[in-house]
Parts: structure tokens; C-alpha cells; sequence
């Protein structure tokens, strides 16, 4: 076996919809991740209806077929010796769907993080510095400006930890400044 074949056996396929999306932030939980390209998820509806172990919503996908909906997310693939640091970091209230989507004319075998039925929670709001995450990925990406304005209209709220948040909006500056 060549290294390059070796190599290309080692990656995996993600999909990120929520504040997985923007490059900066998937690189803290997955050195390797390098994006492929966007997705649409036809049959889809984003939600922040997750709740976290911080007792604030966080992004959920539903399959919505009945309503014709579309979402959007952003196809990865990183080295499989990382994905044990993404699932330590999206927690125990997320479970892996497998899932196959056209990319450039081949379709790609890939998991994503839906919520657990045991955490979803419709009447949780994100904080802001979540949904900002959320928001500076999907612009960095190009999605639709009704898809954006969807998630700008969410509401949210300030987090009362007040260390966390900062750490958080540390990071959107980078993003927008980069």
C-alpha cells in the first residue's frame, strides 16, 4: 500500500449544520477537518431544540418531508483518529445519523450529530454567542440570504457565564477578522 492510499482510507465524512459550520471552530475540535464543499439537505428543517448540558438550546435537524423544506450544511472530511474528540465534544445528547448526499457528482458516505429524543426541548432558546457561531458559518459559506435571515430571526439570550461567553466571542472575532 502507497502512504497516499493509506491516507485517503484514514478520512472520514461529516456534515455540520450548526456551530460545527464555520472552519475556525471545527478546527479547535478537529485539527484535520478540511471542507469539502456545501450541501443542500432537501426534506430538512433546522432547529435550535437541543438542550445542553449548559441549559441552552443547540442545534437540532429535523426531517421535515412533509413541509418541502431545504437546510443547509457543509460536507467535511477529516482523519478518523479525530472523531473521538468531536464526539466527546458534541456530548451524549447527540446520536450519529448516517447519511448520503451528492457532492460534485459523487455521493458521499457521511455521519452527522442529530438530537436524542431525551433532549429536545422546543422551549430553550441558544445563547447568543451560539447562534452567532451558527451565523458567521453559514455567511462564511455563502447559504441563502432567506436561510440566514431564518436563523437571525431565532431568538436568543446572553449566557450568564460570563467567562464562557467571552471565550466564544473571542472566537467570532477571529472569524470575522480572518
Amino acid at each position: 500500500c502507497s502512504r497516499k492510499s493509506d491516507s485517503l482510507m484514514a478520512k472520514i465524512h461529516y456534515i455540520a449544520y450548526g456551530s460545527n459550520l464555520h472552519p475556525l471552530r471545527l478546527a479547535e475540535r478537529v485539527p484535520s477537518a478540511r471542507a469539502v464543499d456545501v450541501i443542500e439537505m432537501p426534506g430538512h428543517r433546522l432547529a435550535f431544540h437541543k438542550r445542553s448540558v449548559d441549559g441552552s438550546a443547540k442545534c437540532h435537524m429535523y426531517t421535515d418531508e412533509v413541509r418541502h423544506l431545504t437546510a443547509y450544511g457543509v460536507l467535511y472530511e477529516f482523519h478518523v483518529d479525530h472523531k473521538a474528540h468531536l464526539d466527546a465534544a458534541e456530548g451524549p445528547g447527540y446520536r450519529e445519523r448516517i447519511a448520503g448526499y451528492p457532492v460534485n457528482g459523487e455521493t458521499y458516505r457521511s455521519f452527522t450529530y442529530v438530537a436524542r429524543p431525551t433532549h429536545i426541548a422546543p422551549d430553550l432558546v441558544p445563547y447568543r454567542w451560539y447562534k452567532d457561531l451558527v451565523l458567521a458559518g453559514a455567511r462564511y459559506h455563502g447559504f441563502p440570504g432567506e436561510y440566514i435571515a431564518s436563523i437571525e430571526a431565532t431568538p436568543s439570550r446572553d449566557d450568564p457565564d460570563p467567562a464562557r461567553a467571552e471565550r466564544h466571542n473571542n472566537l467570532l472575532r477571529q472569524m470575522t477578522c480572518g
